[in-house]
């Protein structure tokens, strides 16, 4: 049984949710020579489902070679990726207000998709799963838009917008799982982790 596992995501929210089901975990982030923006590069033509889950595949190939350069212990890795899908049309992170604010109009008054892939690796093993939901945004008047990301917000977040954060009260309906959402389903987690044999507080 592990009695601790390493993340691999700088994301405070992926760690308050392992938090929350009593997993301990030690972060294994990217070196500052490390490109990490470059794993999460769409490709020509790339479906939602295929490019979460093949990033998600790098970020662990990585996390294991960085575990390995430093000589750490021997535990099991986690890594998510999360993507916002509106048909077809993969939405990541914006790069600037205007692309953020492109993205809020594009999911106003319509459903889209939540991907989020898991991976954990323990052993010789690599698990994955890829949970998805569905939100449903209100329309969203151009000043809520506006506003919204001049608050910061959206940036760093897939779709330009973090369903626990303040745009919640334009969200009319959620399918699926919240956790998921936010970036890490913990039903599909604890699977992962329990097949791991990693401690878990229930």
């Amino acid at each position: 049984m592990h009695d601790f596992i390493y993340l691999a995501s700088q994301s405070p929210r992926r760690r308050q949710l392992l938090e929350q089901i009593g997993v301990e975990h030690r972060l294994l982030l990217a070196d500052e020579d490390e490109d990490v923006e470059t794993l999460e590069a769409a490709q020509a033509g790339e479906l939602p489902q295929a490019y979460v889950q093949r990033v998600t595949s790098l970020k662990l190939r990585a996390a294991r070679h960085r575990l390995q350069q430093r000589g750490l212990p021997t535990a099991p890795i986690l890594c998510a990726d999360t993507t916002v899908a509106l048909g077809k049309r993969i939405l990541g992170k914006p790069q600037d207000e205007d692309e953020a604010a492109t993205m809020l109009r594009a999911l106003s008054g319509r459903s889209h998709r939540v991907l989020t892939a898991v991976a954990v690796s323990h052993g010789r093993r690599d698990l994955l799963l890829t949970q998805l939901s569905r939100v449903r945004f209100a329309l969203l008047p151009q000043p809520v838009i506006d506003a919204y990301v001049a608050s910061g917000e959206p940036f760093g977040k897939a779709g330009a917008y973090a369903i626990q954060g303040a745009i919640a009260g334009w969200i009319e309906r959620v399918e699926g799982s919240y956790s998921g959402i936010m970036g890490l389903p913990l039903y599909e987690t604890t699977e992962l982790l329990r097949t791991a044999r990693v401690r878990l507080r229930i």
